[in-house]
């Protein structure tokens, strides 16, 4: 059975995904890191990197630990251009603490350099992580971007990058892409039923009726 592993990049969260000596690496976080998230690779047999989604904050390290690990590494081809730029798509919020968010967002966004790299694979709903020695499967969760993907793990757990936030409370993202295709996401990941939830922002939650809670 798969165990997830938090690593705390400050703000945001990488994750190791684990099962049987075998390893996926689950976003990279920012520069300064990278140090950090490399030795608890060491410590496994990483074979893939998997990016939710392609903001700086969780791709940053993305070139190094290809590199140093010598892995694949796997997005969805919508968020590719987000890659080269954060602000090649549309960056909204709603409420006071959305736009704390999106201000503080933004000015990273504009000084956040993203060491080059062309991820080898990229991954869509319903895909399986099996090649990688991990039972869990791909699920897309636009609206934080239009290319956000989860990892569902065994019904038991689920990694859902910025698709939901803990920032301040857990809930809905507090900046987006389309809040349409977010709410649409956030009723895909209440339907999954009992998960705990891990988020790219924050401390996991068991799952919920997320249409409920947040802004």
């Amino acid at each position: 059975m798969a165990e997830v592993k938090r690593i705390r990049c400050g703000g945001v969260n990488s994750y190791l995904i684990e099962e049987q000596g075998r390893a996926v690496l689950v976003d990279t976080g920012r520069i300064g890191f990278e140090e950090k998230v490399l030795a608890q690779c060491r410590k496994t047999k990483v074979e893939l990197i998997v990016l939710t989604h392609g903001h700086a904050d969780h791709v940053q390290n993305a070139a190094y630990l290809r590199k140093e690990l010598g892995v694949p590494v796997a997005l969805h081809k919508k968020d590719l251009n987000l890659i080269e730029d954060n602000f090649m798509e549309p960056f909204r919020f709603q409420g006071m603490l959305g736009m704390a968010v999106a201000e503080v967002t933004a000015k990273s966004f504009e000084s956040d350099r993203i060491p080059e790299f062309i991820p080898e694979i990229f991954i869509n709903e319903g895909d399986w992580l099996r090649d990688y020695g991990i039972h869990a499967r791909i699920i897309e969760l636009p609206g934080h971007t239009r290319g956000s993907i989860g990892i569902d793990l065994d019904e038991k757990d689920v990694i859902v990058g910025d698709a939901l936030m803990n920032m301040f409370y857990p809930g809905l993202s507090l900046v987006y892409w389309d809040r349409a295709e977010m709410l649409k996401s956030a009723d895909k990941i209440s339907a999954l039923g009992a998960r705990k939830v891990y988020f790219g922002h924050g401390s996991p939650v068991e799952n919920r009726a997320w249409n409920k809670t947040g802004i």
